[in-house]
């Protein structure tokens, strides 16, 4: 497999502030006011977490079609934390408009802990930089 994914960002006039683009798509980053910056767009951790959700509520779609399973409509919501110590780790929640039964809850924790950008975030990623 190559390559899965690319993005570039370019700085803004705004102290922190840039756009990011993919593909045909544009969005800004920056860093909230608390940090210094204007808050124009998402933080880094903010497009993390934006990232984790995207890929969870896509996986649980495709198995659902897959499936043939209705799940109705749901969000998923998720917190990057750490603490003092140095541990960091994300909290993930799925809201369900339509109650599911103990089984299909099982099964779907079972499938976030799979979904792509899941087990990208459990393992280590070794990231290579360059100057061009």
């Amino acid at each position: 497999m190559g390559i899965v994914a690319t993005a570039t960002v370019n700085t803004l006039e705004a102290p922190w502030s840039g756009e990011v683009q993919s593909g045909k798509h544009q969005l800004i980053t920056d860093k909230p006011e608390s940090f210094g910056g204007g808050d124009l767009g998402l933080a880094p951790y903010d497009l993390l977490c934006a990232s984790l959700i995207s890929c969870t509520m896509i996986t649980l779609r495709m198995y659902a079609a897959h499936k043939q399973i209705q799940l109705g409509e749901f969000r998923v919501e998720a917190d990057f934390c750490a603490n003092r110590e140095g541990a960091e780790w994300v909290e993930r929640r799925l809201h369900f408009q339509t109650p599911l039964d103990a089984e299909l809850e099982q099964k779907i924790l079972s499938i976030c802990e799979k979904t792509p950008v899941t087990k990208t975030l459990l393992r280590s990623v070794d990231i290579k930089t360059t100057l061009v």
